[in-house]
């Protein structure tokens, strides 16, 4: 295995809710999309250490200690190094769009600053971009104040408190700073201008404002409130502010199995994540964003019909997700290849993603907008599309590159759509063949009890006529198919529990599914293990399982999609579903030990 250069788990993520950085311990800023989440990289040294670009900001400090933490209830990030000579922190930020609402501070940018805390240090910075995916080195020149790096589609301004120099197509300095003497930095797009120090002191103390003021209208108060906060600050970097869509996370091609294919782009926004980001955001008191979600997932299903049926994922924007694309010049995060960008998956037919969204439909509808009367019409349409092919095999929820089956999972999402469809029909008293539609809802529960069986022990399996285990049935009491204490249902999740499971680890699967490389342990499943421990009245292995989910966070709270063996983070970075789980997760097992914290509404 290549060791390399930067684990995932270290870093931090900044970001203005139109893109976002992530920054390493050593102060290297060495991943970047611009302008948007889903544009091509800047700074992709995480995923190419020779190729990809990178900002680094280097104390000369011998074998300093390093530490990284947002200043709370924010999406500031403060880098420290501690060593026997002096200590620093440079603090990262993008300026909140709130923020940037002053005459001549409109623009876009990363804001860099540098301070000292003890004795006096030299610093080195080098800021080299790579553009277009690290295929195009751009052009630099010394403009005022700064330097401009200049490509064939894209223009980017860096400008600084001290001198730069053009070097090899990098920006560079070498400076020294003492106790209470700062040095700042800004990158953006060639719209930014040369700014003053007042202004950036006020974008600091703005965006430090705008994220407190986002973070205070949190209604949750029960445990693990500081994890469960930074879970929801973490979601709302991937949320468009524009759209109100969420990427599943902000990164591509970080690999869930190091030195194996398994490495997918995952900037898009899938149509599974709508009701657990709904939801998540509703038990958080967040209806804004659970409504601006909501109607972005309303607006696929109405562009949706028979001819453009609705896709599986797509762009932040609303439009179709981007072909799979190799990267071939690129190495990989610890040499894992092949790079991708774009997923082919965005064509796989996937039938569970009509539960979710009906689900997210619902509870919207329950609790936020009611909806539309031609919205209605396009749910009824979809309807009739689950009644017509529920039967039929699919990649399932993981997007198996193998032969299609029949998948449990996908059956239980098509008994949610029919099931929330007929309670929005009678809560709103729209029209609808209610009759016919509970038959259909009753023929998928009569085919799951049937024949998702396992023919010895009885439990819940992964696809009809099958044996094997799957986490995603752990869905199954979540979205209250079954009782959490139903007979058979305990003895799924024992079984669970006994093969799918290792130590607060928990796989998706141990069946073959088509791919090179091992499977890693999948996040977003010990939160989910741990919510239906705790629905089934196991609060101390519920709160066990919780505690172990979340040391496999990294130092700031964020996950990663997967881990290895050892627990070490794998996969796209931050990784949104894992997040809404353990809100889902820490919410309802903090209402089962204390009844007291139950919000005022139901799910």
């Amino acid at each position: 295995m290549v060791k390399p250069n930067r684990a995932i788990s270290e870093h931090g993520i900044v970001g203005d809710m139109e893109t976002a950085a992530l920054v390493a311990q050593d102060g290297t800023l060495d991943y970047l999309c611009w302008p948007a989440l889903d544009s091509p990289t800047v700074f992709a040294e995480l995923l190419d250490e020779k190729r990809g670009g990178a900002f680094s900001i280097a104390p000369q400090l011998v074998e300093p200690r390093r530490l990284q933490l947002y200043v709370p209830e924010t999406n500031v990030l403060i880098t420290r190094w501690m060593a026997d000579g002096g200590s620093a922190e440079v603090l990262d930020l993008m300026p909140h769009p709130d923020a940037r609402v002053h005459p001549g501070n409109t623009a876009r940018c990363i804001l860099r600053r540098i301070s000292v805390t003890r004795g006096t240090i030299l610093f080195k910075i080098r800021c080299a971009p790579c553009f277009d995916y690290a295929r195009e080195i751009p052009n630099i020149s010394t403009i005022d104040g700064g330097v401009k790096f200049t490509g064939k589609d894209l223009t980017m301004h860096l400008f600084a408190s001290i001198p730069l120099t053009a070097n090899d197509g990098a920006a560079e300095a070498t400076f020294e700073l003492s106790v209470g003497k700062t040095a700042w930095f800004t990158l953006g797009g060639e719209d930014l201008t040369i700014p003053d120090d007042a202004m950036l002191s006020a974008e600091i103390v703005e965006t430090t404002a705008a994220w407190r003021s986002w973070a205070g209208k949190a209604t949750y108060r029960g445990r693990w409130r500081e994890q469960v906060l930074r879970s929801a600050l973490a979601l709302k970097l991937l949320t468009s502010r524009q759209h109100g869509s969420i990427a599943a996370a902000a990164t591509f091609s970080l690999p869930e199995a190091i030195g194996a294919g398994r490495n997918w782009d995952y900037r898009a926004t899938w149509i599974r994540d709508a009701s657990f980001t709904v939801y998540a955001f509703m038990r958080l008191g967040f209806l804004e964003e659970a409504q601006h979600f909501g109607r972005w997932a309303g607006q696929r299903v109405m562009a949706s019909d028979a001819d453009h049926p609705l896709r599986i994922m797509y762009a932040i924007d609303g439009s179709e997700a981007k072909d799979e694309e190799e990267l071939p010049h690129l190495s990989g995060y610890a040499g894992s290849r092949p790079v991708r960008i774009g997923n082919g998956a965005s064509v796989q037919t996937q039938l569970d993603i009509f539960g979710e969204l009906m689900d997210s439909v619902y509870l919207s509808n329950k609790y936020g907008e009611a909806i539309s009367h031609n919205g209605w019409e396009h749910v009824r349409n979809l309807v009739e599309y689950v009644i017509e092919h529920w039967q039929k095999p699919d990649a399932g929820i993981w997007e198996m590159r193998s032969e299609p089956r029949h998948f449990l999972h996908s059956r239980l999402m098509c008994w949610v759509a029919l099931d929330r469809a007929i309670r929005l029909a009678k809560k709103r008293s729209l029209p609808a063949p209610i009759v016919r539609w509970a038959e259909c809802r009753d023929a998928i529960n009569a085919d799951v009890w049937e024949n998702f069986r396992h023919p010895e022990d009885g439990y819940f399996v992964q696809e009809r006529g099958g044996k094997e285990l799957d986490a995603a049935l752990l869905m199954m009491p979540l979205v209250r198919f079954v009782s959490s204490t139903d007979p058979v249902w305990l003895k799924t999740l024992d079984a669970i529990g006994e093969q799918l499971c290792d130590d607060g680890l928990v796989y998706r699967y141990r069946v073959t599914d088509g791919l090179e490389g091992d499977e890693g342990a999948f996040t977003t499943c010990t939160f989910w293990y741990a919510e239906c421990l705790a629905r089934a009245g196991r609060l101390d292995a519920a709160q066990l399982t919780l505690a172990k989910g979340m040391r496999y966070s990294n130092t700031l709270g964020l996950f990663a999609e997967e881990q290895d063996v050892r627990g070490r983070q794998l996969g796209n970075f931050p990784q949104a579903l894992t997040h809404l789980a353990f809100i889902s997760a820490a919410f309802f097992t903090d209402r089962r030990l204390d009844p007291s914290h139950r919000p005022n509404w139901q799910p």
